[in-house]
């Protein structure tokens, strides 16, 4: 096989987590904006941090930091009350530890956030670091935190391929160079459309098994 790194985007890809970040968000913008905010609107702050979205975008600012540990709560209780892993996004991860290529995490979350997720989901076990919103100066659709992680590893563009659920992930993706493959496969991700075209877009995590055991990626 050519490649020897896969990164990843993680809500949306790797996680199903973005209903759970929906709601924790919801209940913070109502509670101290009384604003009703839809997943659009919510999908269109994306990019920064949990903490940079909400003091960005609240009018009180003297509420967000409470609104912030509020959303961390909301965020972490979930991970108790329902599923956010899929065993199937699980089995693949394994197939690529067992072939001996490499994995890392691409996100906008922040440090705290992943550190939530990741720890539920044990994505340790698998992928070596994670590349977070507190990482970079700028956030995807800016291809810094994907050429970082390729610096890391020791691999070339040619190396590696990147995998996301967003417009800003296929974006960074291919401002790196990197085959960039979209993914619909989670009850809920970001983007149906693209500003470039991805290299693939699967709908299934079968879809993708198929290409790495057909030496195809």
């Amino acid at each position: 096989m050519s490649i020897k790194a896969v990164l990843f985007d993680f809500d949306g890809t790797l996680a199903d987590t973005l209903p759970l970040s929906f709601t924790a968000f919801r209940t913070v913008f109502k509670q101290y904006e009384d604003r009703d905010v839809t997943n659009e609107e919510l999908v269109a702050m994306f990019g920064p941090t949990e903490e940079e979205i909400i003091e960005a975008n609240f009018t009180n600012k003297a509420a967000a930091p409470q609104a912030v540990q509020d959303y961390f709560s909301i965020y972490e209780t979930g991970h108790n009350g329902e599923s956010v892993g899929n065993t199937e996004i699980a089995r693949l991860l394994q197939l690529l530890k067992d072939r001996g290529i490499r994995m890392a995490v691409i996100t906008g979350k922040g440090q705290r956030a992943y550190r939530i997720s990741s720890k539920a989901l044990q994505m340790e076990d698998f992928c070596e670091f994670a590349i977070t919103g507190d990482d970079v100066a700028q956030p995807k659709p800016h291809p810094e935190g994907i050429c970082r992680a390729l610096e890391i590893l020791g691999v070339s563009p040619a190396e590696a391929v990147f995998v996301g659920d967003s417009n800003a992930d296929i974006l960074a993706g291919k401002a790196a160079g990197l085959r960039t493959y979209a993914v619909r496969w989670l009850s809920a991700f970001q983007s149906q459309t693209y500003d470039v075209e991805p290299d693939g877009v699967f709908s299934s995590v079968a879809e993708l098994v198929e290409l790495l055991e057909q030496d195809r990626l």
